[in-house]
């Protein structure tokens, strides 16, 4: 039977059951709005935490309450103050206003990109009350001409047109040097005003072992440990895509939600073509850019027959992930390190305007390592793998049959 409680619009609801410690934090995110409720601008609450510990449906929840006690006319202190809740992902935003559709305190107009509501402030030199931002660490760092951003920093131009920000950050799921951050450059931002900081730390997506989230933090901290012991946690390591391929297929029968993904080491671009990953046995299309679509990618039943990029499941949760370490991912046996080869990386666009990132070599290189992160922690109940590069799929051979002997 079909499992389809990890659909993100079921878990990023406002409706959603809340543990106790999501629903103090939505409290608590409450709490600071009506505490900065007045005059005092600049107020910035920064709520952090690893891929899959909740960050998303407590912002949801917490935007919901909040804008409720807005619309209400009985005089509370909240009461007719503007709000607005950015996300700059287009999949994202996408699931955000269908998620609206069925809230009544909701409205899908909420829910707006950054560039928009930045030039639209611009226009008017209206100021927001209270403004939500969930993956603020995609928010643009620099001038993008090309996507109507012309100042330089969104998060400084969302800070001088709000009085309350309220926002997600992850410097780990930074993929682009045009939305390169890191904590020291949001200090050096948010220095002066009033700032807190929680940190969330319980894993709720991947039902695995400790061992497994350790397995995949040290994977992209480029060391390589022995595989983690068998458990519910499906975690396995495939010799042939196509095999891993058949065996996501037939999870995706039985449970939905299945998906095939790749590191960005295969030639794609907008031209309106299909673009193919081979590897031996396997050939498949990466996904079609299909905007007009009213479902995100990862929950569209046609995307079996598709290989995700990260940005098409940046945000989301899966059943099973099957994922393809294209030729950009390596293992030197000599030093027993995973490598780097980031001439192979075919996202041209996530290394646009090196020139102005110091250390640009040591950044491409975490961009790679940060999009392994989002790509290894997307499943819920499973996570199989295949590496192209002969050395590291040698090594995690070794490493799958001594794990098949315990």
């Amino acid at each position: 039977m079909p499992d389809l409680n990890n659909r993100a619009d079921l878990k990023l609801s406002p409706d959603h059951a809340l543990t106790d410690e999501q629903q103090q934090l939505v409290d608590r995110i409450e709490a600071f709005c009506l505490k900065n409720e007045g005059d005092r601008p600049g107020a910035v609450f920064v709520l952090q935490g690893a891929a899959g510990t909740g960050k998303s449906i407590v912002m949801n929840s917490a935007f919901a309450r909040v804008r409720q006690r807005a619309a209400a006319k009985d005089g509370n202190a909240l009461s007719g103050q503007s709000m607005v809740f950015l996300v700059n992902h287009p999949e994202m935003i996408k699931l955000y206003r269908r998620i609206a559709e069925g809230v009544p305190c909701l409205r899908k107009r909420d829910y707006e990109r950054p560039t928009s509501f930045i030039n639209q402030a611009r226009k008017t030199g209206q100021k927001t009350d209270i403004v939500f931002i969930d993956e603020a660490h995609l928010l643009l760092s620099r001038r993008d001409a090309y996507n109507r951003f012309l100042q330089d920093n969104q998060l400084e131009e969302i800070l001088r047109i709000s009085r309350i920000v309220v926002m997600v950050f992850d410097p780990c799921q930074v993929l682009k040097f045009k939305s390169f951050w890191d904590e020291a450059a949001l200090r050096r931002i948010l220095g002066g005003r009033h700032v807190e900081v929680e940190h969330l730390t319980r894993q709720f997506r991947m039902q695995a072992h400790a061992d497994v989230i350790g397995w995949i933090d040290a994977f992209c901290h480029q060391r390589l440990l022995p595989l983690p012991a068998p458990q519910p946690f499906d975690f396995q390591i495939f010799e042939d895509a196509q095999a891993l391929y058949d065996a996501i297929r037939a999870h995706e029968a039985e449970l939905g939600l299945c998906r095939m993904v790749a590191t960005y080491d295969y030639p794609y671009v907008l031209d309106g073509q299909d673009h193919f990953i081979t590897e031996g046995r396997f050939h498949l299309r990466w996904d079609r850019s299909l905007p007009q679509e009213r479902l995100p990618w990862a929950e569209r039943p046609d995307t079996i027959d598709e290989v995700g990029s990260v940005y098409t499941v940046q945000g989301f949760d899966l059943n099973y992930i099957g994922l393809i370490l294209g030729p950009s991912v390596d293992y030197d046996p000599e030093i027993d390190k995973i490598i780097l080869h980031t001439a192979c990386y075919q996202d041209s666009a996530a290394f646009a305007g090196q020139s102005a990132v110091e250390n640009p070599a040591a950044a491409k290189e975490q961009i790679m390592l940060n999009a392994l992160n989002v790509l290894m922690t997307r499943p819920v109940r499973g996570l199989y793998i295949y590496a192209s590069r002969p050395a590291l799929h040698q090594r995690l051979k070794v490493l799958w049959q001594q794990r098949s002997a315990l």
